[in-house]
Parts: C-alpha cells; sequence; structure tokens
C-alpha cells in the first residue's frame, strides 16, 4: 500500500512541475500577441511566487485540519483552474488573475509532499520525487513548442491544463488510499516535534549559510526557466517555437540530474552530489558566456538543470544531519522560504533587465546566482568543520 502511494505522490509531483515552466515558454509569444513590455512577465512571475510563499506558510494550519491528501488533491485542481484561464486570457490584469490560484495550489502540495515523503520515505525517494517534479517541468514546454508551431500559445495551454485535470482526478480518487497506509492525519511524530524561535535559529550562521545556497539554486533555476527562451529569441536569434522546444532540454536537464541523484543517493553522499552539480553548472555557465550558436547555448541550459538540479533535494536530505532532527522542521522552514524569494526576486530583476540593458546579460546573471550558492557551500563547509 505505501509503494502505490509513493507513486500517487510521484505522479502528483509531476503535476507540481507541469505549470512551473510553461509560462516562462510562452511569454515570447504572449507579449507579442497582447502587445506587451517584455518586462510585464515580472508581475506574474511575482504573484505566482507570492502566493506560493502565502500557502507555504499556511500549509501547516491546513493540512493540520484537512490532512496532507486532501491539501493534495484540491490544491491540484487549482492549478488546473488557473491553467485554463491562462489558455482563454485575453489581457495582462487576467494574466495576472490567473496566478493567483497557481501560486497558491502550488506551493502547498511543494511543501505537503516535501514534508510528507521526508517523514515517511528514504533519501533516494526525496531524489526521485524531484526527478518526476522535472518531468512535470520537462513536458510543458514541450508541447508549448507544439502549440506555437501551429500559432498558438493558448492551445498549449490548453493542452496543459488536460494532463493537470487529469492528475487532479487521479489525487481525488485515491484518497481512500491514505488512510489505507495510515497517515491521512498529521504524523504525531512531527506534531510533537520541538520547534524552535524563528529569530533564534535566523542567528546561527550555519542558518544564513544554507539558506544562501538555497536561493542561489532556485535564483538561478528559475531566471533559466523563465527568461531562457527569450535569451534564446533575443540573442540567439531562434524563433519562439524553436526556443520553446530547446528550453525542454534544460528541463529534461533537471529530471535527469535529479533522477542520476536518487540511483547513487545509496552510494555516494549527498554532500558530494552537491558539490558535484555545482561544478557542473560553473561549466555550463561559461559555455552559455561565450559568443556560440543557439545549439551550444542550448547545451548550457542543459548542463545547467543537470548541475543544478541535484542541489535542492540534497539539500533537503542533508538538513536533519546539519542542524538536528529536533530542529530540522524549523530549518527546512526558513530554508523553503529562501528558496521562495530567489524564485520571487531573480526573474523579476531580470526582467527589468532585460527590458532596459537587454537579454544578453542573461549568463553573468545567472554567474551572479551561481556565486552565491557556491559562496554559500564553502562557508556552510566551514561553519560545519569548526564544530
Amino acid at each position: 500500500m505505501a509503494t502505490l502511494l509513493l507513486i500517487v505522490i510521484y505522479i502528483a509531483f509531476i503535476g507540481l512541475g507541469i505549470p512551473d515552466s510553461l509560462f516562462g515558454a510562452a511569454w515570447p509569444a504572449i507579449y507579442a500577441e497582447l502587445d506587451l513590455p517584455v518586462s510585464w512577465a515580472n508581475f506574474v512571475t511575482m504573484i505566482i511566487s507570492g502566493g506560493t510563499i502565502v500557502s507555504s506558510l499556511l500549509s501547516a494550519r491546513l493540512i493540520n485540519r484537512f490532512g496532507t491528501a486532501a491539501v493534495t488533491a484540491v490544491s491540484t485542481a487549482m492549478t488546473a483552474l488557473a491553467l485554463f484561464d491562462f489558455s482563454v486570457s485575453g489581457s495582462m490584469l487576467w494574466l495576472c488573475l490567473s496566478a493567483v490560484p497557481l501560486g497558491l495550489g502550488a506551493g502547498a502540495i511543494d511543501t505537503a509532499l516535501n514534508n510528507y515523503v521526508a517523514l515517511h520515505y528514504k533519501a533516494t525517494h526525496m531524489n526521485f520525487l524531484h526527478c518526476f517534479y522535472g518531468i512535470g517541468v520537462s513536458m510543458s514546454p514541450f508541447l508549448m513548442s507544439l502549440a506555437l508551431s501551429g500559432g498558438s500559445w493558448r492551445g498549449g495551454y490548453r493542452s496543459v491544463f488536460w494532463f493537470q485535470l487529469g492528475i487532479a482526478v487521479l489525487t481525488a480518487v485515491t484518497l481512500p488510499l491514505w488512510k489505507k497506509a495510515g497517515h491521512a492525519a498529521p504524523d504525531a511524530q512531527q506534531a510533537a516535534a520541538r520547534t524552535d524561535s524563528l529569530f533564534s535559529l535566523i542567528r546561527r550562521p550555519k542558518v544564513r549559510r544554507a539558506c544562501m545556497v538555497f536561493f542561489g539554486s532556485c535564483a538561478l533555476e528559475y531566471t533559466c526557466g523563465v527568461w531562457g527562451s527569450t535569451f534564446l529569441v533575443r540573442v540567439k536569434g531562434v524563433s519562439a517555437d524553436t526556443a520553446a522546444l530547446l528550453i525542454t532540454f534544460y528541463y529534461v536537464g533537471i529530471a535527469l540530474g535529479r533522477f542520476l541523484s536518487g540511483v547513487l543517493a545509496s552510494k555516494v553522499t549527498s554532500d558530494r552530489l552537491v558539490k558535484a552539480g555545482q561544478c557542473a553548472v560553473a561549466a555550463a555557465v561559461f559555455l552559455l558566456l561565450l559568443p556560440l550558436p543557439a545549439p551550444v547555448s542550448a547545451a548550457g541550459l542543459f548542463l545547467t538543470g543537470l548541475g543544478n538540479g541535484p542541489v535542492f533535494p540534497n539539500m533537503l536530505h542533508l538538513t536533519p544531519q546539519y542542524f538536528g532532527k529536533e530542529a530540522s522542521q524549523s530549518v527546512m522552514g526558513i530554508q523553503m522560504a529562501a528558496s521562495y524569494v530567489g524564485t520571487l526576486l531573480a526573474p523579476a530583476v531580470f526582467g527589468v533587465i532585460a527590458q532596459y540593458a537587454g537579454a544578453s546579460l542573461f549568463p553573468l546573471y545567472l554567474l551572479l546566482f551561481y556565486g552565491v550558492m557556491a559562496a554559500g557551500s564553502l562557508l556552510l563547509k566551514r561553519a560545519l568543520r569548526r564544530e
């Protein structure tokens, strides 16, 4: 029963990934059709990220009241509804309104399922969980590229809506599985766990340095997802549908990186997997900095996803080891908040840069966040050695 439930959770995490890559792939076609400034993508991405932060902060109360299963099912349905709303949007206002349920639903799914898997399954399953997220984010730009080749970004949103609706129905009809597995209610050990003061935890140098890693990794990941297509269109001269297809390789890289990480987790420490991933990101950013043709840049984006993909799940797995089991739940919440701040601010700031200084600064911008991530890792290791 636990294995069957895990499969449902994996599929639900595909549903979490599906909306995340769609807007960035579609934006070059959206702003051209609606005659919008390129930087206005910021309004949509910031609303989505803001909703994610809000729902994440409220998720503990919702899960305590309704259970992880119900929160997952309702949240997945919200994201499906939001995708349909995007497909019929005819103005910037409608796009922003559609972003509200998308952000609220995604944040609740992310927090609920990450915590559930951390409590009830092995570390390998955490990597595979995020691998399935990579499958979701890889699927969306591919479907969008097919729709754009036919001349309609709305068709891409409509196609993805049907996938998401199917996942929402699956999470609803499998609600009894959670009861049979004995995990429909909040975990007793989790409820009894000690919670430290937020401010006392933030004052710890180790916590702040770990947050640097999460902030830099997620800022880099979402900047690539939102603005990678625009970089390929404006700087490398490819068409919008080709850019949407090429950005698919970036998300395939994320999925492959997390899959390989899950396979290797029993033989290689999470620490080393994080370090290897960061080395791959360094090589990828170097490729993007070179004035080479679009296929090479696509390879650089793929390598970025491949290297950065394992960083997030393995850092989550290391949290109890770095900070102790009693404090890990509180620290994980702070780390997730740092991640969401990165996803909120980094793409928005680059939108302004692309509008006024040009999308050619995209690789240098990625280099900045790679530096934050790498510096956080080095400083965290130094603090751990001192202890």
